[in-house]
C-alpha cells in the first residue's frame, strides 16, 4: 500500500475518533489480497472479539455460576445449545455487512415503516439499556470488592468509564481490538485456573452438555434460587445477546474487500466467519466454565452465591469452596469481574451508535451518546442502592432480570435479521442455505414459546 493510501485510511480513523461516527471506519483496514490462511485470518481477526464479549459480561456470571450452585451441570446443554445459536446468528449478521454494507439497524428501518421501525427502535435501547445495567452492576461490585469503596460511590464511579473509552478510541479501531482480546484473555486464564484447582467431576460434566428433558418451570431446585426456565432464559439472554447482531452486522465492514470482485466478498464472508466462530469458542469455554465453577465449588449452596459479594467471599471460604479457598482467588474473581465489565462497555457503547444512527439516522457525538446511555441505565442502579442500602442481593437481581429481558428482547433483533439474510432478492447468491433457515425460524419459535411461557408464568404468580 503506498503512502497516500496510508494517509487517507489515517485520516479516516482520525475523523472517526473526532467526529465520533463508527461507520467512518467502514472499509478502512487493509485485508491482503495474496499470503497464506493465516496471514488473511490476522487480518480479518478483530471483529470477532468484539463481539464476544457480549458473550461473557457480568450478565452472564450471575446466571451461569448461579445454574451451576443450582442445578449442577444441567444447564450446560443450554450453554452449549446458545452457543451453537449465536455462532449462527452471528455469521448472518457479519455475513449482512459485507455483502449488503448495511448493518442491521439500517437494513431493518429501509424495510419496514416507521411506526415499525421505531417500535424496534425503542425495544433495542432498552435491550442495550439493560445490557448497560449489568456492565454497571459488575464493575461498580468490583470496585467495592477490590478496594472497599461503598456501593453507591462504586456504582458512580462506573460513569466515569465514559473518559476510558474515548481515550480508547484515540488509539483507532485495530488497537481497542487488541485491547478486548487481551482482557479476553485474562479473562479466560482466569477461570481455568479457578476451574483447575476446582477439580470438577469430568464424567457429569460432559453429561451435562447432552440435552435433557426436564421441568423448566421446576421451581425447587437444590440449595435454593430460580426456577429453572428463569435461569434457562437468563442464560440464553445472556449469551445470544440482540445487540450483538447489530454490532457485528456493521464491524464486519471495517475491512477493505473489492466490492466489484465476487470472489473478494466471498472470501471476506469466509474469514468473517472464522473470526467470528473462533472468538465464540472461546466465550462458550469462559461460560461453560462459569457455569462448572458454581456445580463443582458451590453446589447445594446456591443461596451462598446469590450476589457477586457472596460468590467473592465464598471462594474464600473454606466452609464452601472446600480446600481451594483462597483470598487470592477471590481477588482474582473480582479481577476477571472488572475486566469483564470495561470490556462490555465498549462495545455497548459502540452499538449504541449504531442502533441510533441506523434506525433514527441520527448521528451524534460519541460521548453525549455514551452519557446518555450511561445516565440511563444508572437510573435504576442508583435506585435500588440508595432504597435497599447497597444491599448487593437486591442489584443482582436486578442484573438477572436485565438478562432475562435481554432473552425476551432478542426474537425482535432475531426476525428481521433471519428473514433479511434468507432472502434471495436481498442476498443474491448469499442467501442463507435451507437447512440455516429452518434452523434459524426454529431457533426463533423456540425461544418466543419459552418466553411466553415465563410471561405467563410471572403474571399467574402476581395474580396468585
Amino acid at each position: 500500500m503506498d503512502n497516500s493510501k496510508e494517509t487517507k485510511n489515517h485520516h479516516i480513523v482520525q475523523d472517526a475518533t473526532d467526529t465520533m461516527s463508527l461507520s467512518d471506519v467502514n472499509s478502512s483496514i487493509e485485508a491482503p489480497k495474496d499470503g497464506s490462511f493465516w496471514r488473511k485470518l490476522l487480518a480479518f481477526s478483530g471483529p470477532g472479539a468484539l463481539v464476544a464479549v457480549g458473550y461473557m459480561d457480568p450478565g452472564n456470571w450471575v446466571t451461569s455460576v448461579g445454574g451451576g450452585a443450582q442445578y449442577h451441570y444441567v444447564l450446560l446443554s443450554i450453554v452449549l445449545i446458545s452457543s451453537l445459536i449465536a455462532m449462527m446468528l452471528q455469521y448472518m449478521a457479519g455475513k449482512l455487512g459485507i455483502v449488503k454494507q448495511e448493518d442491521l439497524a439500517q437494513a431493518t428501518r429501509d424495510r419496514t415503516n416507521k411506526p415499525g421501525g421505531i417500535a424496534l427502535w425503542i425495544m433495542t435501547e432498552l435491550a442495550l439499556m439493560a445490557t448497560d445495567i449489568a456492565e454497571v452492576i459488575g464493575g461498580a461490585i468490583a470496585l467495592h470488592l477490590l478496594f472497599g469503596w461503598s456501593m453507591i460511590a462504586s456504582v458512580l464511579t462506573t460513569a466515569f468509564d465514559v473518559i476510558l473509552l474515548l481515550l480508547l478510541m484515540r488509539f483507532g479501531f485495530r488497537k481497542i481490538e487488541a485491547i478486548v482480546i487481551t482482557l479476553i484473555v485474562t479473562i479466560l486464564v482466569i477461570f481455568a485456573y479457578l476451574v483447575i484447582l476446582a477439580k470438577p467431576e469430568l464424567s457429569a460434566m460432559f453429561g451435562g452438555y447432552l440435552p435433557q428433558i426436564q421441568d423448566l418451570s421446576s421451581k425447587t431446585p437444590i440449595g435454593g434460587g430460580d426456577s429453572k426456565l428463569t435461569l434457562t432464559l437468563g442464560i440464553i439472554g445472556a449469551t445470544v445477546m440482540p445487540h450483538n447482531l447489530y454490532l457485528h452486522s456493521s464491524i464486519s465492514q471495517t475491512r477493505k474487500v473489492d466490492r466489484k470482485d465476487k470472489s473478494a466478498i466471498k472470501e471476506a464472508v469466509r474469514f468473517m466467519t472464522w473470526d467470528s466462530n473462533i472468538q465464540l469458542t472461546f466465550a462458550f469455554v469462559i461460560n461453560s466454565l462459569l457455569l462448572i465453577l458454581g456445580a463443582a465449588l458451590f453446589f447445594g449452596h446456591a443461596n451462598s452465591v446469590g450476589t457477586f459479594a457472596a460468590m467473592y467471599d465464598a471462594l474464600g471460604d473454606k466452609t464452601i469452596a472446600g480446600a481451594v479457598a483462597s483470598p487470592v482467588l477471590s481477588t482474582l474473581f473480582a479481577v476477571a469481574l472488572l475486566a469483564s465489565g470495561q470490556n462490555s462497555t465498549i462495545t455497548g457503547t459502540l452499538t449504541g451508535e449504531i442502533i441510533m444512527e441506523g434506525f433514527l439516522h441520527m448521528r451524534v457525538p460519541m460521548w453525549i451518546r455514551r452519557v446518555v446511555t450511561r445516565g440511563l441505565a444508572l437510573i435504576p442502579v442508583v435506585a435500588f442502592t440508595v432504597i435497599y442500602g447497597g444491599a448487593e442481593e437486591k442489584l443482582d437481581s436486578l442484573l438477572i432480570n436485565s438478562q432475562v429481558f435481554l432473552s425476551i428482547a432478542l426474537p425482535f433483533a432475531m426476525a428481521p435479521l433471519i428473514l433479511f439474510t434468507s432472502s434471495k432478492k436481498i442476498m443474491g447468491e448469499f442467501v442463507n442455505p435451507k437447512w440455516m433457515v429452518i434452523l434459524g425460524w426454529l431457533s426463533f419459535i423456540v425461544l418466543t414459546g419459552l418466553n411466553i411461557k415465563l410471561i405467563f408464568d410471572m403474571v399467574a404468580g402476581w395474580i396468585g
